[in-house]
């Protein structure tokens, strides 16, 4: 990982590459050529703005976007909602969790989005943070409704 990178170069991988790539290779134990690129951080233990520092090494730099593996928490895998509360505000999901499509067009994950907010709820003050949440599906091959796959991962992009 220590070579030298050309001049433009920007660790900016698609959907697609993160939950068929990134987040099958995490799934299956990880290795760490990708927790260099992709660290494991509970991102609810700390604020956004100290993100860009914790980023693997091809984020660390980059002023839009760090991807982080993000460990479910141990309420949300009894089947509870998770915190998403940190010291200075709350992460607030926006919209409907919507579906992230192969090239192929099979369902291949869910996409969540969320935004930053200072204070306590419902009162917060919405910022400029956003965050992205993926999660794997199974495949399936009879059912035609994909199920979320019951992983300890999930991923997560952030873009101020």
């Amino acid at each position: 990982m220590g070579e030298e990178l050309s001049v433009g170069f920007r660790f900016y991988p698609t959907e697609v590459e993160l939950l068929t790539y990134y987040l099958r290779i995490q799934l299956g134990g990880g290795n760490a050529t990708i927790h260099s690129l992709i660290p494991i951080l509970d991102v609810f233990s700390v604020e956004p703005t100290q993100l860009p520092n914790l980023a693997g090494e091809r984020c660390r730099g980059d002023a839009e976007q760090w991807i982080f593996f993000v460990p479910r928490q141990e309420r949300e895998a009894r089947g509870g909602r998770p915190s998403r509360t940190t010291g200075s505000g709350y992460w607030k999901a926006t919209g409907s969790p919507g579906p992230v499509f192969s090239p192929d067009n099979r369902v291949i994950g869910v996409k969540k989005t969320m935004v930053f907010y200072t204070g306590k709820a419902p009162t917060g003050r919405k910022t400029k943070w956003k965050m992205n949440e993926y999660k794997a599906v199974e495949t399936a091959s009879v059912s035609t409704i994909p199920k979320v796959h019951n992983h300890f991962f999930k991923m997560k992009t952030f873009i101020k």
